[in-house]
């Protein structure tokens, strides 16, 4: 299944299905997990499989350089950093953010990885979407002064091209539930910029595949969230020519569980973190996949998940986030008591 564009096909295809037994267990349910955190480069994560796409479209345009923008420990950028090293190119990363006091986690690892990561706070006048289109393209400018190249992939690579990894990873997804014999099962993702989530939507629908879609927010959005995904998968239609429609109604993502904002400590994360941890030696992150793991917790005591359920939760890394000092000294305090010092 294609829509016709073309990839650098770097990943190790396809990634995994585990099941995980003592949290199903614990849950009820049967709850499978898409190791989509096994993808490789820089530590691995779902955006890995957008940049083939990118990647692909920048060398057509003869870049030089890879531009992209997200919060300061963003994931997406960590990967972009992480390609542009494999491949040859420069990277940079803008960020409307305060600097987090030290050189740790994604921006860690950025740095390790040759991008540069500029920091603009925010003037708390106009949208944060705002200030990071105008910021990315005025250092842009600046780059381009310099005679690179420049190549702008926008936050968490969530345009009508981005959604084309996840496209791919619908097939994926249905093929191996098949051969898992389970195919009626109900696919959850964090939703953040949306690209993963609305791939998946357009891949599942497009191959009429049994496996149903729910996405679970991670931070509330400044309109509505399916306002926002009727207009995004309106975009992909007419890009792409699909041959079926989407109303509001037919994006399943719940909003319930954004524990009030973008990356923010939570007590129920961390547990929920912990949980998996101990139970099953899986490392889920603070801002993605801890908190739609938590989601999912409340989604069963809220009868939003039926005992019995089978789900797939897809793994979209971020496992370097632990490591984001709001986070991390929030965990060493509550870790402490484990530490036995002779």
């Amino acid at each position: 299944m294609s829509l016709g564009c073309k990839k650098v096909p770097f990943l190790d295809l396809p990634t995994p299905i585990e099941y995980l037994p003592n949290i199903s267990r614990e849950l009820g349910i049967n709850l499978y997990l898409k190791r989509d955190d096994l993808t490789g480069l820089g530590m691995g994560g779902n955006k890995l499989r957008k940049l083939e796409y990118f990647l692909y479209d920048a060398q057509q345009q003869g870049a030089t350089m890879l531009l992209t923008t997200g919060g300061v420990q963003t994931n997406h950028g960590r990967l972009t950093a992480a390609v542009a090293a494999k491949y040859g190119l420069k990277c940079a990363i803008v960020a409307i953010d305060e600097y987090p006091g030290e050189i740790s986690a994604n921006i860690l690892l950025d740095r390790m990885m040759g991008a540069d990561v500029i920091l603009k706070e925010d003037d708390h006048l106009r949208s944060l979407q705002v200030q990071t289109h105008e910021t990315a393209m005025a250092v842009k400018e600046r780059y381009e002064a310099q005679d690179e190249t420049v190549y702008y992939i926008p936050t968490g690579g969530s345009n009508e091209l981005g959604i084309l990894g996840y496209y791919d990873c619908a097939e994926e997804l249905t093929v191996q539930a098949a051969e898992l014999g389970i195919s009626d099962s109900r696919i959850i993702v964090p939703v953040g910029s949306m690209g993963t989530y609305m791939g998946l939507f357009c891949g599942l629908k497009d191959m009429e595949s049994p496996l149903t879609l729910s996405g679970v927010l991670i931070a509330p959005y400044e309109e509505s969230v399916r306002a926002f995904a009727k207009s995004y998968f309106d975009k992909v239609k007419e890009c792409y020519g699909l041959e079926f429609d989407a109303e509001k109604s037919d994006f399943h993502i719940d909003e319930d569980y954004t524990c009030g904002g973008y990356n923010n400590p939570v007590p129920e994360v961390r547990e929920a973190i912990y949980n998996m941890a101990r139970k099953e030696a899986i490392i889920l992150d603070p801002c993605y996949t801890g908190k739609a793991f938590n989601g999912i917790c409340q989604m069963i005591r809220d009868r939003k998940i039926e005992q019995g359920e089978t789900i797939i939760f897809v793994h979209t890394g971020g496992q370097p986030g632990i490591n984001t000092p709001h986070h991390r000294l929030e965990m060493e305090q509550e870790l402490m008591d484990g530490i036995k010092i002779l």
